[in-house]
């Protein structure tokens, strides 16, 4: 079984939830600049991103968090776009999708993992999970993961892969 985590992360923080996501689903961990646009053999699809003003990251919004941190961004492009230029995906392909957000309500913030989850479905995919969110912190000194964020993202990737498995019947 192929199992695709695809991620888009400006400073880490989305990676390291990818990552563990991955590791839970003993799955393959790609940056989305080197995400493949072909998703034939795929079995299931995980993709994420961090949460900017309100969804999915934009060039504009990238830009800015760019501007705004001391560090080298990890993805130079973003979900949105790669999910723009995939070729036919496979009809019914089991998918889900996970963003980074700070720990308010969905009203306030918004969730990239609910745009994610709605380009997945306009392209045929069947949802294996409800999107997901886990948080970073909100102290622009500190934008890492909140407490206990990469056991989450493990244990959710574990339930997403024991559910994958299981046979239809």
């Amino acid at each position: 079984m192929r199992i695709l985590v695809v991620f888009e992360s400006m400073f880490g923080a989305t990676e390291q939830i990818a990552r563990a996501v991955g590791k839970g689903l003993a799955a393959e961990v790609i940056n989305v600049d080197d995400a493949p646009a072909d998703l034939t053999g795929v079995d299931l699809l995980v993709a994420g991103g961090p949460t900017h003003a309100h969804g999915m990251s934009r060039a504009t919004t990238r830009k800015s968090a760019a501007d705004q941190g001391d560090q080298p961004t990890r993805s130079k492009t973003g979900v949105r776009e790669w999910l723009g230029s995939l070729g036919p995906v496979p009809q019914g392909l089991p998918v889900a999708a996970f963003d980074t957000r700070i720990d308010k309500s969905r009203l306030l913030t918004g969730a990239a993992s609910l745009g994610i989850a709605k380009l997945l479905r306009r392209r045929g995919c069947r949802m294996a999970a409800p999107a997901e969110s886990f948080f970073v912190g909100t102290d622009p000194a500190d934008v890492g993961l909140a407490p206990r964020e990469l056991e989450r993202a493990e244990a959710w990737g574990t339930a997403l892969g024991a559910a994958a498995r299981r046979p239809v019947s």
